[in-house]
């Protein structure tokens, strides 16, 4: 087999925002620097998603050593602090109730304008008080920030390219939102891997990711297209987990604080 290394990395600052593509990125202890640490919810506290609000999509992030800059066409940027800061308010993605740290009037009404309906931000604070499934991510601590449940999406380009063979069209990577993606392996090698050491950094593959309506919006425009969702539905469908599966969700046994690069070889272990 030939090696396999990092051939994307991606964060995603605000839940279901676009991603920003980086070179390196730190490793901090719920996964990737400033991936998922911001989120758009109700007046309730429920989280939302492209599920079903695709026009986050429009809307661009960017990071700076002290802020988290949004951008979206029509609108003038707006700058968030990085730090932890701003009241408390319960907020829920799935079955988790947690805590988040409201933005404020004026990023809920920027970010309102672009979704056209009513929406707070939120920040996880400085000490998340969320974890990953233990039942799936073992007895290795995981704590998240607002993550649908695990900290790092792995996938792998050549189950994307066996997929497009498939399709009527190719779909491009950024559709199924991954943090990490390998190149090198077989197509869907990614269900038998254990774990990956690159450099000094370790991720334990624990669990399928399920997939839903996401992958047919465009992560530019924010409007739906083709849904790969009935094809992969076809030779991707788990009977465990009662869902298509596409990328695997990881935790980090090692290596916070360390950095990440594109283009690192990896080590791969595969279960027994």
């Amino acid at each position: 087999m030939s090696s396999v290394r990092v051939q994307e990395l991606n964060v995603y600052p605000v839940k279901s925002m676009r991603g920003i593509p980086k070179a390196r990125l730190r490793l901090s202890a719920t996964g990737f620097e400033w991936d998922r640490h911001w989120m758009v919810v109700r007046a309730d506290g429920m989280f939302l998603t492209q599920r079903t609000h695709p026009s986050l999509a429009r809307i661009a992030t960017e990071l700076s050593d002290e802020e988290l800059i949004l951008t979206s066409e029509g609108s003038e940027p707006l700058l968030l602090p990085l730090a932890a800061q701003g009241p408390g308010r319960p907020v829920r993605i799935w079955k988790d109730t947690c805590e988040g740290l409201d933005q404020g009037d004026e990023v809920a009404a920027w970010v309102s304008r672009v979704v056209a309906e009513p929406v707070r931000v939120v920040r996880t604070p400085a000490i998340p008080g969320r974890s990953a499934h233990p039942g799936y991510a073992g007895t290795t601590p995981s704590p998240l920030a607002f993550p649908d449940g695990y900290p790092v999406l792995v996938c792998n380009r050549a189950s994307l390219d066996d997929l497009n063979r498939r399709l009527p069209e190719a779909l491009p990577m950024d559709r199924f939102r991954p943090n990490l993606v390998l190149e090198g392996l077989p197509p869907f090698a990614e269900d038998r891997i254990a774990s990956l050491e690159i450099g000094q950094v370790g991720l334990t593959l624990v669990k399928p990711c399920t997939r839903c309506i996401m992958p047919s919006t465009d992560q530019r425009t924010g409007i739906r297209g083709f849904d790969p969702l009935p094809v992969l539905r076809t030779f991707r469908f788990d009977r465990e987990l009662l869902g298509v599966t596409f990328g695997e969700n990881a935790v980090i046994t090692h290596g916070v604080g360390e950095f990440l690069e594109r283009g690192a070889q990896c080590r791969v272990t595969y279960d027994n």
